[in-house]
């Protein structure tokens, strides 16, 4: 089965270290990937723009355009998962990355075969929508509504750009609305790991959750804080 999914995918590594990206590919390749190289965020967004890329590895200090730069840049017009790559270990860096949409952090020195594990679990959430099983193809809560088979997200019928996280955090709250999820029961079945650190995580994710869906995120409508107990979907007609 895992075999069968990465044949499909294509991951871009962008790393101005390039003895990291050397070993990466070659990991990458043995597990059936096809693999990009960049070596400034700049090379990847130029990549981005003519090949299809399936996720991407990318550092957050490297010359002409950093990883925060190119992460804002290419969730202008892409969801597709971002894991980042850096040697800070301070939670500040991996809350900045969190905030401008990345979906994961991993702290230099790493095991190849760890990143290659991070990027399965990555993957797995985005194609299989978080492994949470459905029988409806429209889940809905007034004027939001969710297309589970085009993965799209739609405000009033406009359309709304999530990361895949994102996506998955709403698809869980929507599929259960008005049912109160602790930050760690979030973190557990979009994650699918341990809750270890999962509040400020998922507090991240669903402040941005809010600036995309809610008129007034600092007063909203759909996702709601039940205080104390967790995060609920608030049902509409």
């Amino acid at each position: 089965m895992n075999n069968h999914l990465e044949k499909k995918n294509t991951i871009l590594i962008c790393d101005d270290e390039v003895d990291i990206v050397a070993a990466l590919k070659i990991y990458f390749e043995a597990e059936g990937f096809r693999v990009l190289e960049a070596y400034n965020g700049q090379q990847a967004i130029d990549i981005m723009n003519k090949e299809p890329v399936h996720i991407i590895l990318l550092d957050l200090m490297m010359p002409i355009m950093d990883g925060i730069e190119t992460t804002k840049k290419i969730r202008e017009f892409s969801n597709v998962p971002i894991i980042h790559l850096s040697a800070k270990s301070e939670d500040h860096d991996k809350i900045l990355g969190l905030n401008i949409g990345a979906d994961d952090y991993i702290i230099k020195p790493f095991q190849p075969m760890e990143v290659v594990a991070r990027v399965r679990s990555q993957l797995r959430r985005y194609q299989d929508l978080g492994g949470i099983e459905h029988t409806d193809k429209i889940l809905s809560s007034g004027a939001l509504k969710m297309d589970l088979e085009a993965r799209m997200v739609t405000i009033d019928n406009e359309p709304v750009i999530l990361t895949p996280i994102e996506f998955n955090i709403l698809k869980l709250l929507l599929k259960n609305a008005g049912k109160v999820f602790s930050s760690n029961e979030i973190y557990e079945q979009v994650w699918q790991s341990p809750a270890y650190g999962a509040e400020g995580t998922v507090a991240v994710h669903i402040r941005h959750l809010r600036e995309k869906i809610e008129n007034d995120p600092a007063d909203p409508k759909y996702i709601t804080v039940v205080w104390g107990q967790g995060y609920r979907l608030e049902v509409h007609d």
